[in-house]
């Protein structure tokens, strides 16, 4: 009997030692930014590892247990495992394209690969071809040979290929049979302790990319497929709810209802431009880049410049949800891929609408990526212009029309617009894979030197835009909002996923509707995107009670402070101190002031139950 039972080690065996392979890779590919970390802090990432590997391992084992028990309770000598064979190549193959997927996800997003990212390339195809263009194709596909390769070897010498049984009475097998189910249960759960199995249990260290390498990809595709589903339970919950409540109601008291007003009008025209990936790092004035953006510089000196702003997550549905609806975002989660939740949130175009302004919103790629169109229908948009309204002679990429195509047909169907309007306008040509309709400013060597280029040409492209909408009798009459739908880790290449400046990103006042002593005006409180509703709505002297997350950036008594979250952790900032939590591992990663631990607290506190209290309220639409 103990013999047969070398059947299922052999198994857990293989699938460990597939797992340590993948995990080996992962760090070899992401050595250079763990080269200034301990080579034993490194190597401890496979200890930590082994719960959540042994949890995945027993959910792939519950197959051939099943068939072993059978064999085992109906007295068979032997057993002929042919089908295994089969059964192990094909999740060897699925699973090593996973890995290899998970590679280039971390490279872009700075997080493991999840059902969100599957769910995007299942919906968009198209999109999800375009995202991945810029991944490095040639040493993805060696690493997937690599590793099918390996782990087929492997399964050769490891995996049994026939079972022998021996003699035993019944209550002794039924016993074994209960015993190994028992023993599974625990594998999947993580033992006996009281909360069963989660990421943190593989989090060890203060350097996020060895906890990310610890937490097993398959198990963690898993856990957030099932996550997906169960948005009817808060994971964020820190506090009592009505503490949560009162900690997050603190920070929009102010002292007086107040406004600067800087427009010469309280009923201009108004154009929204949310640009793809325009990080503050890319310009001179926010980020000290000399040459990409020369233009939108050089527009910073001439409007009125917040320069301390952050985006809400590291999405464009994030990023646009955050700067039209003011809603924040929900840490793992999305609003987007809930429709009839998405419906419910308010939107700066409902609000203009109401007043009387006509609507329409201008966007070069596929209006129902990520659930834009719902968005866009559903809140009085009364024109919406994407790839499929533009003829098929004109310039366009993988994603869609380029930058320049899209401002100019907007340029021109405003001339036929009743004023006042409100129109938004989407750029794409700023996303990976960075391709342009001609040569590239800063030449295409590696997609450093790509992401330059494009924002380069988007920066062109704006420049163009104004020069041209000057000439139109409705420019006059015109506010310009330029604001950027997330930051990103190019061009610098220096910001962790976590880090603040990741985040930052420019919001910019523009056109002649700006009073002459506020031109080129700087306001340096700290705020975020979903502050763009409740600021603009308090120039055109409109109520916004419905934006409850926004807050006006030009009340002079607004408590400064900005919020942002990615899949793993969140972050809250002021003019004096910043900290930015992981919520899996439950530590803090970046604290700008440590010394000062009353402060830390009260950050952390503000960051916890801003997201505890966002997510309830998502729940609750």
């Amino acid at each position: 009997m103990f013999k047969s039972l070398i059947f299922l080690l052999r198994f857990y065996i293989f699938w460990l030692l597939f797992f340590f392979l993948d995990r080996l890779m992962f760090l070899l590919i992401y050595h250079k930014k763990l080269a200034m970390v301990p080579l034993s802090e490194t190597m401890a990432t496979f200890y930590h590892a082994i719960t959540l590997d042994l949890s995945m391992t027993a959910y792939l084992a519950l197959v051939p247990l099943l068939g072993y028990i059978y064999w085992f309770l109906s007295g068979r000598k032997v057993v002929e495992l042919k089908w295994l064979s089969i059964y192990n190549i094909v999740l060897i193959v699925l699973f090593s394209i996973i890995s290899v997927i998970n590679f280039n996800i971390y490279r872009e997003w700075g997080s493991k690969v999840n059902a969100k990212a599957i769910g995007f390339a299942i919906s968009t195809p198209n999109e999800a071809l375009a995202s991945s263009a810029s991944s490095p194709i040639g040493l993805s596909l060696a690493l997937l040979i690599l590793l099918i390769a390996l782990s087929l070897f492997m399964q050769r010498w490891v995996v049994s290929r026939k079972i022998t049984f021996g003699t035993n009475p019944v209550w002794l097998r039924a016993a074994v049979a209960l015993l190994l189910i028992a023993l599974s249960f625990l594998l999947i759960r993580g033992g006996l302790r009281g909360s069963p199995i989660t990421q943190s249990m593989a989090y060890f260290s203060k350097e996020q990319l060895l906890n990310q390498a610890a937490v097993n990809t398959e198990w963690n595709l898993m856990r957030s497929a099932l996550s997906e589903r169960m948005s009817s339970t808060n994971p964020y919950i820190y506090f009592d709810p009505k503490k949560a409540e009162q900690l997050v109601k603190e920070l929009y008291v102010t002292e007086k209802d107040s406004t600067t007003h800087i427009l010469k009008t309280n009923r201009p025209n108004v154009v929204l431009v949310i640009i793809e990936s325009f990080t503050a790092d890319l310009t001179k004035t926010l980020g000290n880049e000399t040459g990409i953006t020369p233009h939108f510089d050089s527009l910073m000196n001439k409007g009125v410049l917040f320069d301390r702003i952050y985006a809400s997550g590291n999405r464009t549905d994030k990023g646009l949800i955050a700067s039209l609806a003011g809603f924040p975002t929900l840490g793992a989660g999305s609003i987007v891929k809930w429709p009839e939740k998405l419906q419910k949130l308010p939107a700066i175009s409902s609000s203009l609408f109401r007043m009387g302004y006509n609507t329409s919103f201008y966007y070069g790629g596929e209006s129902e990526f990520d659930n834009y169109k719902a968005f866009i229908l559903s809140h009085d948009y009364q024109r919406l212009i994407d790839r499929n309204n533009f003829k098929g002679s004109e310039l366009q990429s993988t994603w869609g029309k380029y930058d320049e195509v899209v401002f100019d047909r907007q340029r021109k169907d405003l001339n036929s617009e009743k004023q006042p309007f409100f129109s938004t306008l989407l750029t794409l040509s700023n996303h990976e894979p960075y391709t342009l309709p001609g040569k590239g400013k800063f030449g295409n060597g590696d997609n450093v030197a790509k992401f330059k280029s494009t924002a380069y040409y988007t920066d062109s492209c704006i420049n163009a835009y104004l020069n041209n909408a000057k000439k139109e009798n409705w420019y006059k009459n015109t506010l310009f909002i330029f604001v950027a739908d997330h930051g990103h880790p190019l061009p610098k290449q220096d910001h962790e996923i976590y880090s603040p400046q990741r985040y930052h990103i420019p919001l910019l006042f523009y056109g002649d509707v700006i009073k002459e002593e506020f031109i080129g005006k700087k306001f340096s409180n700290v705020g975020s995107q979903i502050d763009i509703a409740a600021t603009l709505l308090a120039q055109l002297q409109i109520p916004s009670p419905e934006f409850v997350w926004s807050k006006n950036l030009l009340n002079p008594y607004t408590k400064p402070f900005a919020y942002f979250s990615w899949d793993n952790g969140t972050a809250f900032m002021d003019n004096t101190q910043y900290v930015t939590f992981d919520n899996v591992g439950k530590m803090i990663l970046e604290n700008s002031n440590p010394k000062d631990k009353a402060k830390t607290d009260q950050q952390l506190d503000h960051a916890k139950s801003y997201l505890q209290k966002v997510y309830q309220q998502f729940i609750e639409l």
